[in-house]
């Protein structure tokens, strides 16, 4: 039997989205940019486990840092979906698409923002619902409490009217409303200073005719970012908290492990299609970077859980 160790490729692969298509896989994460300026790098992999770098996917536009790259396939066209900004950390970061032919790239930014109205825009993750309508997760800041949420990054959803433009809409599925969601507190920001929360990384599942918006909470260079989720029987929610949101509940630092902050993940299927892995990033205990790692996601009624982070060596996909 064929085994895996995570993390499953040895370089900085940050936020891994993995694309399948044509029964092969394609992985795309925030990493450090080519020589000649290209964004993004972009893996090729039959099996899950083995992956070789394919170079960068993405035409630069002149920005000085790119995050979250994701990609969707629609009539033959794949639209990558990330942000970019001048700033390592602040709220100059803009939601972008790009185009390409080719799941490789290249990919040519579309030219137009997709959240112009809004300072800060990341993470955004495409998703197709039953019915065939695509749909855009992403987050932007909230700076006032409402009820038990916290001030900080949430996540909204809003309707694809088309793979580049967004029905202008959006709803809320969720804010950062637990201790664990702390990104960092006295954090200066918009003229003020917060105890800052955050809520990012979508990813969503339909399981058993439900939607599940899974999300990574917490700060992403320390040991409680984790993941949960929250759950609706639409796209557009209204989306509800599994009981014990105390805590991470899919995914969160092992005690003893040699794996820390593991998130920001997306899905995909086994090579034989018949069991669902997340896709995720989790620093070495030394913080030298953020790598990509896998493990198999159950399901019990309508309770996902999984294995991971694992770091000893599991069966492979």
């Amino acid at each position: 039997m064929k085994t895996y160790r995570n993390p499953v490729y040895p370089e900085a692969m940050a936020d891994p989205f993995v694309l399948r298509h044509d029964g092969v896989y394609y992985a795309y994460g925030t990493g450090p940019g080519a020589a000649d300026g290209h964004q993004v790098p972009v893996l090729r992999s039959t099996d899950l486990v083995d992956w070789q770098p394919l170079g960068h996917a993405l035409l630069p536009i002149g920005e000085a840092h790119y995050w979250a790259p994701e990609v969707a396939c629609h009539d033959g066209r794949f639209y990558m979906y990330y942000s970019a900004g001048s700033a390592t950390e602040g709220t100059d970061q803009k939601l972008r698409v790009a185009v390409a032919d080719h799941p490789a790239g290249p990919f040519a930014d579309c030219g137009k923002l997709l959240v112009p109205d809004q300072p800060f825009a990341i993470d955004g993750h495409p998703f197709r619902a039953l019915d065939g309508q695509w749909y855009l997760f992403y987050c932007v800041d909230f700076l006032a409490p409402d009820g038990d949420h916290r001030v900080g990054t949430g996540i909204v959803v809003d309707r694809l009217v088309d793979m580049t433009t967004l029905a202008g809409a959006p709803r809320v599925v969720v804010r950062p409303h637990a201790d664990w969601h702390v990104f960092r507190k006295g954090r200066a920001m918009y003229g003020g200073v917060y105890d800052w929360h955050t809520v990012e990384g979508a990813a969503a599942l339909c399981h058993d005719g439900r939607y599940y918006c899974f999300y990574s909470g917490g700060a992403w260079e320390r040991d409680n970012y984790g993941v949960s989720w929250v759950v609706a029987d639409d796209p557009l929610g209204p989306y509800s908290r599994p009981a014990g949101g105390d805590a991470a509940r899919l995914m969160r630092t092992p005690k003893g492990g040699s794996l820390l902050g593991p998130g920001h993940n997306s899905f995909t299927v086994s090579p034989d299609g018949t069991t669902t892995w997340i896709v995720y990033h989790a620093w070495d205990l030394a913080q030298t970077a953020r790598r990509m790692c896998i493990d198999r996601l159950d399901w019990n009624d309508g309770t996902p859980s999984t294995p991971g982070p694992t770091w000893t060596a599991q069966p492979a996909p």
